[in-house]
Parts: C-alpha cells; sequence; structure tokens
C-alpha cells in the first residue's frame, strides 16, 4: 500500500511503500491509522518540493515519533451527524405513533358505543374503506411523480403474501377469540412481539444483543400484567381446548410475519430502486388490497364465528350501515353516531399509516414496541369518566407494577450497545 500526495500538472507524486496500516481507535472513537515508511525518497527533502505535498482532506497528518498518523476526523463527524438525524427522526416518529395508539384504542372503544351490536360491520368497513382511501392517495401521488413506475413494478406475491397472512391473521384471531375467555386474548396476544424477534432474525438476519432481547421479553410480561390485573391464566383457560389458545398464538404468528415481510419490502427496495426511498403508500394499498381479497373469500367463516349466519349477512350489514349513519329516529342505542365511529375510523388510519412509516424508517419490533407502550396509557385513560363512557373503574396495583416493567423494557432494550474496539483498514 503507498500514499499518494496532490501535486501540480508539472510534479508527479511519489509512490511510498509502507507496512499494512494499523488500526486503533482513541477514547473519542476515532480510528487513527499508523503507517510505517520503508525508505524516504531523497527529493522529498528538498524544501521548494514541500509545498507541493499537501494533506489528504479526509486525514489530518501529523509526524509522530518517525511515523505518520492519520485521524479520521470529517467522515466520523459526517457520521455522527447522519446517525444523530436518524435517530432523531425515529424518535419522533415512534413518540406520534405512540399518541395516536392511544387515541385509537380509546376512540374505539368510545366508537363501540353506538356501534355495540355491530362490530363486525365496522370491521368490514375499515377493512374495505381503507383499500379506496389508500388507492385513491396513491393514484394522487402518482400523478405528482412522488410514485414511480418502478415502484409499482415490484413483485406483487410479496403483497400478496402480506394480505393472506393478515387475513389469516385476522380470521384465526376471531375463530379463537369466539372461544376464548375475555382477558385471555390479549394477553395470548402478546406473544405477536416474540413471533416479531424469530421471524426477523430467521428471515432478515438480524441480530439481537441480550438487553434488546431481556427488553422486549420485560415489555411483553409487562403488558401481561396491567392486562391481567392478577388474574390467574391458568384458571381461565381451564375448561378451553388446547386447539383455541393455539389458533391465537398461530393468528399473532401470522401477523408478525407479514410486518417482517413490510419490513423486508422496504429494505429491498433500496437496492432495486438504486437507493430511492419506497414510498410507503405502494405497501398500503397492495397490502390493503390483498388482504380486504382475502377477507372477502373468508367472508362465510368470518360471519358464521361472529355468530352471524351468512344468509342473513346483507341485512346485518344494512343494519350496522343505517346505525352507523344514526339516519332517522329510528335507531335505538346508536347514540353519538356517526361522529365517535369517523372519529375512530380518521385516528385509525393515520395509526396505520405512521406505524408502517416507522416500519420503514426503523424496524418492524421498533414499531411494536412503541404500539405496546400504548396498552397501559390507554387503559388508564378508559377508567376515566368519558363521554358516553361515565362510569370510573379502579385499577388495582397490578396494573401499576405492569406498567412499571413495561417501561424498564423499552429502556433496556434501548440501552446502546457497547462500542466495538478493533484494528480495521480504511
Amino acid at each position: 500500500m503507498g500514499f499518494s500526495y496532490t501535486s501540480s500538472s508539472s510534479f508527479r507524486s511519489p509512490q511510498f511503500p509502507s507496512q499494512r496500516p494499523q488500526g486503533r481507535t482513541n477514547f473519542h472513537g476515532q480510528t487513527t491509522l499508523r503507517c510505517f515508511l520503508l525508505e524516504m525518497p531523497n527529493s522529498l527533502q528538498n524544501p521548494k518540493l514541500r509545498r507541493y505535498l499537501r494533506p489528504n482532506t479526509l486525514f489530518t497528518c501529523n509526524r509522530k515519533l518517525g511515523d505518520l498518523s492519520f485521524r479520521v476526523n470529517d467522515s466520523n463527524r459526517s457520521n455522527s451527524t447522519a446517525y444523530s438525524s436518524d435517530t432523531k427522526l425515529i424518535v419522533t416518529a415512534s413518540a406520534v405513533t405512540a399518541m395516536l395508539a392511544i387515541a385509537n384504542r380509546v376512540l374505539y372503544k368510545l366508537a363501540l358505543v353506538p356501534m355495540k351490536e355491530y362490530p363486525f360491520f365496522l370491521a368490514q368497513l375499515t377493512t374495505f374503506g381503507y383499500v379506496a382511501i389508500y388507492f385513491s392517495i396513491l393514484y394522487i401521488r402518482y400523478r405528482a411523480g412522488i410514485v414511480t413506475n418502478e415502484m409499482l413494478a415490484l413483485p406483487k406475491w410479496r403483497f400478496m403474501a402480506i394480505g393472506i397472512l393478515e387475513a389469516l391473521g385476522v380470521a384465526t384471531g376471531m375463530a379463537a377469540g369466539a372461544m376464548l375467555p375475555g382477558p385471555t386474548i390479549p394477553i395470548l396476544s402478546q406473544t405477536f412481539l416474540v413471533w416479531q424477534l424469530a421471524f426477523s432474525t430467521f428471515l432478515l438476519g438480524r441480530s439481537y444483543s441480550f438487553n434488546q432481547i431481556a427488553g422486549c421479553l420485560l415489555v411483553a410480561t409487562g403488558v401481561v400484567v396491567a392486562v391481567a390485573s392478577g388474574s390467574d391464566a391458568g384458571q381461565m383457560l381451564s375448561g378451553v381446548e388446547f386447539k383455541w389458545p393455539a389458533l391465537m398464538l398461530a393468528s399473532s404468528a401470522f401477523q408478525a410475519v407479514a410486518s417482517i415481510i413490510k419490513e423486508f419490502i422496504f429494505t429491498d427496495a433500496l437496492t432495486r430502486l438504486n437507493g430511492k426511498s419506497l414510498d410507503l403508500f405502494v405497501v398500503n394499498s397492495l397490502g390493503s388490497g390483498f388482504q380486504a381479497l382475502f377477507v372477502l373469500l373468508f367472508l362465510p367463516f368470518l360471519s358464521k364465528m361472529r355468530g352471524i349466519p351468512f344468509g342473513q349477512l346483507p341485512s346485518y350489514l344494512e343494519s350496522g350501515a343505517g346505525c352507523f349513519l344514526n339516519f332517522g329516529a329510528n335507531q335505538p342505542g346508536c347514540d353519538g353516531a356517526p361522529l365517535l365511529p369517523l372519529l375512530y375510523i380518521f385516528v385509525n388510519l393515520a395509526f396505520n399509516i405512521s406505524v408502517l412509516n416507522v416500519v420503514k424508517i426503523s424496524s418492524a419490533v421498533v414499531s411494536s414496541l412503541t404500539v405496546m407502550l400504548s396498552v397501559p396509557v390507554s387503559i388508564y385513560i378508559l377508567s376515566l369518566p368519558l363521554p358516553y363512557l361515565p362510569e370510573a373503574t379502579s385499577l388495582s396495583p397490578y396494573f401499576l407494577f405492569g406498567s412499571a416493567i413495561l417501561v424498564s423494557g423499552l429502556i433496556l432494550y434501548n440501552i446502546p450497545r457497547p462500542a466495538k474496539q478493533g484494528s480495521e483498514d480504511v
């Protein structure tokens, strides 16, 4: 390896043979290369020629103890600035997502006040309604040049996989939810994060440190303790066939794989699009479109799981639409519609977009940790007197204990890894 010195057109830069550079890291994290010269041409001893030797713009050259010491300054500074900018972006997006997640949970509970007899209608309205909204936004962004033909030409089988996995997650979750006691459902759903860790390791090749794995498990444990509020899950599951908890676990697994595929699509698109970022509405639109298609195929099964004979489904949907719109005076029990359901749909739409944005700029695991943070906060808010929910409820000490476990898990997950020291060639 040799060093090239910049020179004028009338002076050819000499090449210095040297030993292999030895790298080390100083206390400030700067890499220092120490290169021992084997020979020094006599021409360099001429003071008139020294003025042609200019230091490389990346390095600061220091003569010390007969060797040349090069410190990587500008590159480290630029990397540090980029890292700081990315961190701020992720923190901001995660904070927005957490707030939307809290509002989403609270407004869903409020939306079910007028729609308590029609939760299945509300679910199908969001599933199929979002397809129209997402594709409308996608079309506008395509006309504006934000979405390109190259983005739309990405392999469609990946979006099809997302759609069928999310539809299977809905179907299996609905089937298991009909047979499981209520408190066990959110507890079993916390395996979603564990599935994500496993699938991101096997499918994306990600590696997690001990504190990240322990932090994720603590977050899931904290949510379980806060939601269960001291209930004995073993007693709740007594007399329940094993296949129903297994189906709920499978539901979480299906949705976890779908989230990992979304992360893979964003990562892979950087290569396919020559470094250009994939617009998230491409993923939202195509994924939701395929999900709606497979939900439509599963509709007879889903309606049966909700206790609605398929032959009566049209009349059920008609009654649900009437309650949602709250037209006329012959809609008893629909007070609060359509305001509360529309508020929920608007916030839920923004929440879904925000979650996918966190997946895009960070990872699926980080998005799940952000959403899990909203669980104890939303439970606390719902325990307070609210419009249409005037009765307050008391929270057990287990709720506070579980919330403390959750926060400690988030802190543990975000503890930075120790910097690795070693020799690297530049």
